[in-house]
Formats: C-alpha cells, sequence, structure tokens
C-alpha cells in the first residue's frame, strides 16, 4: 500500500451574503477552526458595524466556509476566516478570496489586510500562496495568548510592492518569500 496521500478534489462553492440562519454553521467551523473561537456575540456585534461584511461559502445547502471582512477607504481587512476542516485543501478557501480580490480596484480599494498569528503556519501558507506578502509584526498583537501577529497584505497593483523595494525586509517577509 501507498502512504503518498491523494489529493483532495477540488470543489465549486456558491459564494453568498452571509445571513442569520447560518449562524449556526459558522459557529460549529469556527469552534472546529480556533483554539480561541469567537462566540456568537462577536460575530453579531461585528456584523452590526456599517462597514462590516459576511459571506459565507456554500456547497450544496450545507455552508462549508465563512469570512467577515471590514471596508476602509483604501483597503479590505479580513477579520475572521475558516473553512470546514473536511473541505480544506478543497479550493473553498481560494475561491473565497478570489471573491474578495475580485472587489478591488485600482481607483479606490487597492489592498487586503490581514492579522496571522505567528503560530498559524498553514494559514501563512495558505495566504502566502494566494499572493498576500507579510509586512510586519505586531509584538504581543493576541490577548488571548500573547502570541506575536504577522501583518500580511494582497495588493491590487503589485507594482507598489516594487516601490517599496528599498525598504527593510522583515526576517518572516524573507522566511515566506523561501
Amino acid at each position: 500500500m501507498s502512504t503518498v496521500p491523494t489529493p483532495k478534489a477540488q470543489v465549486r462553492v456558491h459564494i453568498r451574503w452571509m445571513i442569520r440562519r447560518d449562524m449556526p454553521e459558522v459557529l460549529a467551523i469556527e469552534h472546529q477552526s480556533f483554539e480561541y473561537p469567537w462566540c456568537e456575540e462577536e460575530f453579531l456585534r461585528v456584523l452590526r458595524q456599517r462597514n462590516c461584511i459576511g459571506m459565507v461559502a456554500e456547497q450544496g445547502e450545507r455552508v462549508v466556509g465563512f469570512m467577515i471582512y471590514e471596508l476602509h477607504k483604501s483597503k479590505l481587512q479580513v477579520l475572521n476566516f475558516a473553512v470546514s476542516a473536511e473541505n480544506r485543501r478543497m479550493g473553498v478557501g481560494h475561491q473565497m478570496v478570489q471573491k474578495l480580490v475580485g472587489k478591488l480596484s485600482s481607483h479606490r480599494r487597492t489592498r487586503i489586510v490581514l492579522n496571522c498569528r505567528e503560530t498559524a503556519l498553514s494559514a501563512q501558507l495558505f495566504f502566502r500562496v494566494e499572493g498576500f506578502r507579510a509586512s510586519q509584526i505586531l509584538r504581543e498583537h493576541f490577548e488571548d495568548t500573547g502570541e506575536d501577529a504577522y501583518i500580511m497584505q494582497y495588493y491590487y497593483d503589485e507594482s507598489v510592492l516594487e516601490d517599496r523595494a528599498g525598504m527593510p525586509v522583515n526576517r518572516i517577509a524573507k522566511q515566506l518569500e523561501n
């Protein structure tokens, strides 16, 4: 018998706005995905803000992923993002990120920003593959653990990165480049 894992099949999902009825499935994905998950009150508090949007990825009648993001004048900030364990590495996260990338333009919102835990290596690698770059370290950012956060950014126009070429590069950006 072979011990090499076979790649999972890619799935197509329907991405739509999050509605109140999605909350039980979103919470289940949140709790299976994070050691320090958001509670329902945190989701509702964030989603009540006028500049916050929730989206879900649906396969059939089932929610298999979600993303919460915030609209700012010149950027989109991802606040929370997860895919159900059984649907990871099947293209669901990629489709959701591409939906968000499609909201960028050279005229208004030109980048996507998110904070990634230093211990979340799989998330760091996922976002790296999606075209995000680590740009800064926030020391002791997460109150629950005191761990650092890496600010990762995706730019609509890659030439912005070339303009920053003379700037100092931190060690995480170097590591993620390899």
